[in-house]
């Protein structure tokens, strides 16, 4: 019988937080049917051998090497055969039937075309990644003058947080987070899946971008919620910042054009080399001789600010 939903996860080295996230998918599937794809980019852990002997209703797909996000989650839709695909990271754990809820909801509200949850740390309070607001010149701008840090969750100096709003109730927002995200397969196609130029982040906020000037309108459903380990997926944290510094550039290269584009990555840069001085004075003080995650990004400017998407 043809499942009413795709659950697609891209792994990476995840044989720490897969086992738990597969479980609550099947633990928590009430009555929706369910076909679960993984595709492991060339995990060097235990994570394949655990999928084998533990889970073999998965689909497993091995494409032998790191495609990144993007191309990875591509890949595993081009194997669904359900009417509804559903984005979910390997970090995350499914609770109180989500999948049915949002699958549900989806089909009571077609006219969104991507739908996100609320996402909670595992003590239970808000983990607010589920969703953002679009990014703009003026929240660059705030970035760039430190407002974002210093004013996190304000409406108007960090406006990319959604200011204090908890995600509880339902919402029309930007952009809907990779880590659970769904869309009906037509409006996954119609949208042309995810950019491959972007390797890692970015990558859902360019779908949203897309889909938002095709007309759709992305909206968090509250009710559909689940755990969210965020930054299990990256190796450190100053690895994952250049990964999602290089993917914000990547979105304003695409999507930006004449003195906005270059506005925006002259933000963005500026928003880095304040925050490397603050942490160097820091760092200064501590005496540790620690070089912090900022500093590195803006070591590296030069590289990520190319983009992916150049």
């Amino acid at each position: 019988m043809k499942a009413e939903v795709t659950i697609v996860i891209v792994t990476y080295n995840s044989e720490g937080q897969i086992r738990t996230c597969l479980e609550s998918v099947f633990a928590q599937r009430k009555q929706i049917t369910q076909q679960v794809i993984v595709v492991d980019n060339h995990s060097c852990d235990g994570t394949v051998a655990l999928l084998r002997e533990h889970f073999p209703e998965v689909e497993l797909i091995l494409p032998g090497a790191n495609l990144g996000f993007a191309k990875g989650v591509n890949l595993g839709v081009r194997h669904a055969d359900a009417e509804f695909v559903l984005l979910l990271n390997p970090d995350t754990e499914i609770l109180d039937h989500a999948v049915d809820v949002i699958v549900d909801f989806a089909t009571e509200n077609p006219g969104h075309g991507l739908y996100g949850g609320r996402t909670l740390k595992p003590d239970g309070s808000l983990e607010p990644s589920s969703c953002w607001g679009e990014p703009t010149l003026w929240s660059m701008a705030m970035f760039a003058l430190g407002m974002t840090t210093f004013m996190p969750g304000n409406r108007w100096l960090d406006p990319e947080s959604l200011g204090h709003w908890q995600r509880d109730t339902v919402r029309e927002v930007g952009v809907i987070t990779g880590c659970f995200l769904l869309a009906s397969k037509a409006v996954w196609h119609e949208l042309g899946g995810l950019d491959e130029r972007f390797f890692m982040y970015g990558e859902d906020v360019d779908l949203a971008i897309r889909a938002r000037r095709a007309r759709w309108r992305p909206v968090l459903c509250p009710a559909a919620e689940l755990i969210h380990e965020v930054g299990k997926s990256s190796e450190t944290p100053a690895h994952k910042t250049l990964l999602l510094y290089r993917g914000k550039a990547s979105l304003i290269r695409t999507h930006w054009k004449g003195p906005a584009k270059w506005l925006g990555l002259f933000f963005l840069a500026a928003g880095t080399g304040l925050r490397a001085m603050f942490s160097g004075i820091s760092g200064w003080f501590r005496r540790d001789g620690r070089a912090g995650r900022w500093q590195t990004l803006w070591r590296e400017r030069r590289t990520w600010l190319k983009g992916y998407a150049t």
